[in-house]
């Protein structure tokens, strides 16, 4: 029998991030709390405000912008060039 990993580690808790960063919403089922909705899911944002656990994140859907409020643990850096 193998052991497998089950969690993520503490990288994304301990990223720093500031306002106009553009981040990918990477929804992690583990862990509920802060947890944005599923239609948000790999959508890209930037972020609006930076508080001590979460993060104010504008993602633009359709023709609207909507403000996304999300733990640490379900955003990650976008890397790479990728035009919204």
């Amino acid at each position: 029998m193998t052991s497998r990993s089950t969690g993520r580690g503490l990288t994304p808790f301990l990223r720093q991030y500031k306002a106009n960063d553009k981040v990918v919403i990477d929804i992690d089922p583990t862990q509920v709390k802060g947890m944005p909705h599923r239609r948000f899911q790999g959508l890209i944002g930037i972020i609006e405000e930076v508080g001590r656990r979460s993060l104010v994140i504008n993602v633009k859907v359709g023709g609207k912008t909507k403000k996304v409020i999300a733990r640490l643990e379900h955003v990650k850096p976008q890397t790479g060039v990728k035009s919204q």
